[in-house]
């Protein structure tokens, strides 16, 4: 390889919107970004727990994008497997990683000692991450070995999220992570990126446009109102991060307004309550209109009748409670965790809505109730599906892709290619039609482990 050569390596997120990890090299250094878990598909167990295509122990540094486990999921392996370099980040990335990875932990124990496997790190791993990981804020150049140097900017994905710039030379290759869609109701905006040489860029949504994002409350405020006149429960299947407070927020706001019913509301899940005292923390990272109202009196997070159930009689307990309830729990794609239950209990309710707000990946059990089936297996119960299913894309909190090309059309004089990763493969290849038609900018969709040389 030349002085002035990188090798780009696609390690994971390639035909998949889950477990991305790019090895970006020269001949003294050797840079992971990302290193996430594979979701939702049948290979994912065997991708997971298999070595990695590179040793861990020659790669210098990692830097993280954002905390979803599909970009942190793998990295108290990589520790395990041998990884002693630095881990960057920003501060509130670093946060939501450790409590992402701990409860990734748990499930994994859970499942894996019921098919007599071992978990493929453990806490101590988590602990070591942790030592090795140092922050960097946002629009802070700092240089690195190899002869580069790294900005973070604000991806408005979720608390913390960054697109991330490397220099070297003359140019710069942007990985963006998950770009946010903004504008959302919390989040600052995704920055702009107007002098990317390469881009490696997610395609989530790559061939399918959100409904407005003025219409998602609206919708919200129709749907809470439908479930309460009926006398049913409506279930939020909800990430933990970014789109339970979301959710809070907008429900918050519609009963300060009176727009909807004063119901109880329950936060069934752990993990979304350490996220949101995190993010109770961080309001300097909010939109300025939200961070007003916080100064103005108005806690965002809090409103009558809503109830945080940390442990599983309080969880059980919400079943007694008479309807119209609300109930948001994890896990976000019904993967597991407190909603399987919610879901074995009002799916087969007439009266009773499951709302979706989040992509939902291929393989998944919410993908599978979301496509509108009459009977599902559930932790291998026959469950029949007579509640309304309902599904508000606008609260995804990912570009959709008129705003991927969008925000690929800022830097389409500078770009020399465009790397579209982290989207299953349809999704991606539409993307990349329309960026060489709509752009004119040279876009592919790369192989799994496939290696380029990019000319710097």
């Amino acid at each position: 390889m030349k002085s002035n050569q990188l090798k780009l390596t696609f390690c994971g997120g390639v035909g998949q919107v889950t477990g991305a990890n790019f090895l970006l090299e020269n001949d003294s250094v050797k840079i992971l970004i990302d290193c996430g878990l594979l979701q939702g598909v049948a290979t994912a167990n065997a991708f997971n727990s298999a070595s990695f295509v590179y040793n861990p122990a020659d790669v210098h540094m990692l830097f993280v994008t954002h905390a979803h486990l599909d970009h942190v999921g793998r990295i108290a392996k990589l520790v395990r497997d041998g990884f002693r370099g630095v881990i960057y980040s920003t501060p509130n990335t670093k946060d939501l990683a450790k409590l992402i990875m701990e409860d990734a932990l748990s499930i994994m124990k859970r499942e894996m000692a019921r098919d007599g496997r071992e978990p493929m790190y453990d806490i101590a791993d988590i602990e070591q991450a942790q030592r090795l990981w140092k922050t960097i804020p946002y629009h802070t150049a700092t240089e690195i070995p190899g002869g580069l140097s790294v900005y973070f900017k604000d991806a408005g994905h979720i608390l913390g999220s960054a697109i991330i710039e490397f220099s070297y030379g003359k140019k710069k290759i942007v990985f963006t992570g998950d770009l946010g869609n903004s504008p959302t109701p919390l989040l600052r905006d995704t920055e702009v990126i107007t002098d990317a040489d390469y881009l490696v860029m997610e395609s989530v949504y790559g061939d399918r446009n959100h409904e407005p994002v003025g219409e998602r409350k609206e919708k919200l405020e129709r749907i809470i109102n439908e479930s309460a006149s009926r006398g049913g429960t409506l279930v939020i299947p909800a990430f933990s991060i970014e789109r339970t407070q979301v959710i809070l927020y907008e429900i918050n706001s519609l009963v300060e307004a009176g727009k909807v019913p004063s119901v109880p509301v329950f936060v069934d899940s752990p993990l979304a309550i350490k996220v949101t005292d995190i993010y109770k923390t961080a309001t300097e990272h909010f939109k300025a209109e939200v961070q007003k109202e916080i100064s103005d009196g108005d806690d965002i997070f809090n409103f009558p009748k809503l109830q945080f159930t940390i442990n599983r009689e309080s969880s059980e307990a919400i079943d007694r409670v008479p309807n119209p309830k609300i109930i948001l729990a994890g896990a976000g794609m019904s993967n597991g965790g407190r909603i399987t239950h919610h879901e074995m209990r009002y799916l087969p309710d007439p009266k009773s809505t499951i709302l979706f707000v989040g992509y939902q990946s291929a393989g998944t059990l919410g993908r599978e109730i979301q496509s509108g089936v009459k009977n599902i297996t559930i932790q291998g119960s026959k469950i029949k599906v007579r509640a309304t299913i309902d599904t508000i894309y606008g609260y995804s909190s990912h570009k959709d892709s008129d705003h991927l090309v969008e925000f690929v059309s800022t830097t389409k004089d500078r770009v020399q290619k465009v790397f579209v990763v982290m989207g299953e493969t349809k999704s991606a290849l539409f993307l990349v039609q329309r960026l060489r038609d709509y752009l004119g900018v040279n876009a592919v969709h790369p192989e799994l482990n496939e290696s380029v040389i990019l000319d710097f």
